[in-house]
């Protein structure tokens, strides 16, 4: 009582329009003011008075503030004008309270453009872009004037859509309007054409525009960098110095990000330079800054030095952890020490007192995956649910990857279900469960309800399906995407250029993927690599030796999937030397840790050339002995030479690894029979029979419509089996049929 009584003599003491400066100042007195002017027999404050608190309230974020203040408006009986009402929903729009933001606009009596205006930027802050949109439409069918603020709700929802189309159609009604030379809207739109991969029309607008300010510049560096581009950036920037502009956190942050792109030297030395630069400018240890340098440290495999900048941190929050632990998760095949310190990391922010956000467990659950502990994911699952965060859209991709990765689809299908927002990265991943899966019929009905639930694919859903197309043979159908990607105007990044390439190559067209590849204007390691593979594939090694040549000329560090295409078309072109040449190179030069696959690749290429005990002797030194898929390498280079000796002795040691497996009987029978020696064949049959392995039947398959059939020889599980042998016979028929009718001509 007492204190209630002293915030009531205290304000009683001052004039009204002191009210705006000690509100604002002191926003707990005021909950304590608000809280004696309910008591009864108290006066009401007039309409200026509940416009301070309104605005005191969304200015501080206290929602609280702002809710007391509206129940005493309510309980004063007083009439509120439109302005005041239109204060009141902007409150709760930037308490991002909009449940309660909805409400009010319902029920307003009267609503003007601004009452709009609020509601969308309130949806298009949270990320509701349909609703933003749909009340965009609104306010054109209650013949509004429209302003900046409502084109740019509408225009939001084009950029995160990629709706190219719409955004072009705003567009034009912004420049009938008058409004195209607001910085504001220029702005909006240079974002809007760069999410939708245009960067062309977003530079012609950024030149155009005379008055452009940091937001400009923003937009365009952020445009840059989300389509792959890494030399624009640093190039803007580097302008934006010139022109005496202050570069912003933002920007730096950005063109850190660029710096990411081609990791390669020139580009690292770049980005450290922008290290010692902020360092300079006091903006080291800014939350964007630090967690771009970080990344970018991470990225080029410098975790020493992303290491030493974490422990220099004089404080550490939630968001540092989480880039650091995402640096363990960023190399191209993350080991199982990488996951450990991502997880000691996750334990050590906990003992700290810091609560995982969504991201964390996001980063967390990555890790999971890439160590294949299932069990211990299980457990962070577990966690989540614990912390109320399953719904959590970005959890649930992060979930539905792991339980893909594990071959649980129903698990991921379940977790799909339960996330409150399906967005276009849940929509991605669970279509990529089933691709991993080999259920590709599955992930063309996913696409498809996906266009049907009017969320537009993004360049990575779109790259996805295209690779799925290619590693199933289903070209005409990666065709159709292809050119929905071209209409969409995402063609041009350069994820989805690159799944063209492999898509084109794996259906044998190698002088339309050599010309997509050409068309590529910023090719980054996945493109490059892509090209080499893709060489490799159809027997041209050195045109893809030049390929990788060329990608170092061109500042791109090569990776792991990189010297991986290398060694493949060494091996395909049988040259031994270069394969050996390039593997010590990977090693020494790069430092890059050789796979299983590279190990398999050259155990393959000494093989083939008659290197067996080469071959062997690397198996045993690689730290892969136990991997069956070396040995088998070496088995079918016994084969090729005939060596039943050395073949049963490999075959005996993947039998140890593998019992079940039918390919090593199936290859150690094929070299006896081979040499000659049908007995021993006959033997390895019998033992076959006697351990109960069983050949697994190879299997063909052909797309129709849009629907992919598999089978075997004397496939009887399709439902129309009846039907298509039926006719099969008939054909046959046919064609006997046919010759006899040719050959009866001919002797007459």
């Amino acid at each position: 009582m007492l204190l209630q009584f002293r915030a009531k003599t205290f304000f009683n003491n001052i004039a009204q329009d002191s009210l705006v400066t000690l509100i604002t100042k002191r926003v707990g007195l005021g909950y304590r003011f608000l809280s004696s002017l309910c008591q009864p027999k108290n006066t009401a404050l007039d309409s200026e008075g509940y416009k301070i608190l309104f605005q005191t309230a969304a200015k501080s974020g206290s929602v609280v503030l702002g809710k007391l203040a509206h129940g005493h408006m309510i309980k004063s009986s007083l009439n509120p004008c439109l302005y005041l009402l239109n204060n009141l929903l902007n409150m709760y729009c930037k308490c991002r309270e909009l449940g309660f933001a909805r409400q009010l606009f319902d029920r307003m009596p009267e609503r003007n453009i601004i009452s709009f205006n609020s509601l969308i930027s309130g949806y298009t802050q949270m990320g509701f872009y349909e609703q933003a949109m749909e009340l965009f439409l609104e306010a054109r069918e209650a013949n509004l004037k429209l302003d900046k603020f409502t084109y740019a709700g509408a225009l939001g929802f084009c950029g995160e859509r990629c709706d190219l189309d719409l955004g072009e159609l705003l567009h034009g009604l912004v420049v009938v309007n008058g409004l195209s030379q607001q910085v504001f809207l220029i702005n909006v739109l240079i974002d809007m054409y760069s999410k939708c991969g245009k960067l062309d029309q977003a530079m012609s607008l950024f030149d155009r525009c005379d008055e452009r300010d940091q937001v400009s510049w923003n937009s365009l560096i952020s445009g840059y960098v989300r389509v792959g581009a890494a030399e624009e950036p640093l190039n803007l920037l580097a302008k934006m110095h010139r022109d005496g502009l202050n570069l912003t956190t933002y920007a730096l942050g950005s063109v850190l990000k660029a710096c990411c792109i081609n990791l390669n030297e020139g580009f690292i030395e770049k980005g450290m330079a922008i290290h010692c630069y902020t360092a300079k400018l006091g903006m080291e240890f800014d939350i964007v800054v630090r967690t771009a340098l970080l990344d970018m440290y991470a990225k080029n495999g410098s975790l020493k030095e992303a290491i030493k900048l974490f422990s220099l941190m004089p404080s550490k929050n939630v968001v540092t952890y989480n880039a650091m632990i995402s640096g363990f998760l960023q190399m191209d095949e993350i080991t199982d020490e990488a996951s450990s310190e991502a997880f000691k990391l996750f334990m050590d922010m906990q003992r700290r007192g810091l609560e995982p956000s969504p991201s964390t467990f996001s980063v967390v659950l990555k890790a999971c995956s890439a160590a294949k502990t299932l069990e211990y994911g299980r457990q962070i699952h577990a966690l989540i649910c614990k912390n109320n965060f399953q719904s959590d859209e970005f959890i649930g991709s992060a979930l539905i990857e792991l339980y893909a990765l594990m071959g649980s689809t129903e698990d991921g299908m379940q977790c799909f279900a339960s996330t409150s927002k399906q967005d276009i990265a849940s929509w991605t991943s669970m279509i990529d469960c089933h691709v991993q899966n080999e259920q590709l019929e599955s992930a063309f009905d996913l696409f498809r309800q996906l266009f049907s639930s009017h969320i537009r694919p993004e360049e990575y859903t779109v790259s996805l399906m295209m690779s799925a197309c290619a590693d199933f043979a289903a070209l005409s159908s990666g065709e159709q995407i292809q050119g929905y990607a071209i209409k969409s105007g995402i063609d041009a990044f350069t994820s989805v250029k690159t799944s063209s390439i492999s898509m084109y190559a794996k259906s044998g067209n190698m002088p339309l993927a050599n010309q997509v590849f050409i068309e590529v204007q910023n090719p980054d390691v996945a493109t490059y690599s892509a090209m080499i593979s893709s060489l490799a594939q159809h027997g041209s090694a050195n045109e893809a030796l030049n390929i990788f040549e060329s990608m170092k000329t061109h500042g791109i560090k090569p990776n792991q999937q990189a010297f991986l295409g290398v060694l493949i078309a060494c091996c395909h072109g049988g040259l031994v030397t270069q394969g050996l040449k390039y593997f010590q190179c990977m090693k020494n030069d790069y430092r890059i840790n050789p796979n299983e696959k590279h190990f398999t690749c050259l155990v393959d290429l000494l093989g083939r050339t008659g290197r067996l005990s080469d071959a062997e002797n690397l198996i045993l030194s690689s730290g892969f002995q136990d991997h069956p898929v070396t040995w088998r390498a070496l088995l079918s280079s016994c084969r090729v030479y005939k060596d039943s000796v050395n073949g049963k002795r490999i075959a005996e040691r993947l039998m140890e690894l593998e019992p079940e497996a039918s390919g090593s009987y199936v290859l150690l029978h094929n070299i006896y029979n081979d040499s000659g020696v049908n007995s021993s064949a006959e033997e390895v049959r019998e033992l076959m029979r006697d351990r109960g392995v069983k050949k697994e039947p190879a299997l063909s398959w052909i797309v129709i419509g849009n629907q992919t059939h598999s089978f075997a020889v004397a496939d009887l599980s399709h439902p129309s089996s009846q039907m298509i042998y039926t006719m099969l016979e008939t054909m046959d028929n046919v064609d006997f049929v046919d010759y006899t009718l040719v050959h009866f001509c001919s002797v007459t």
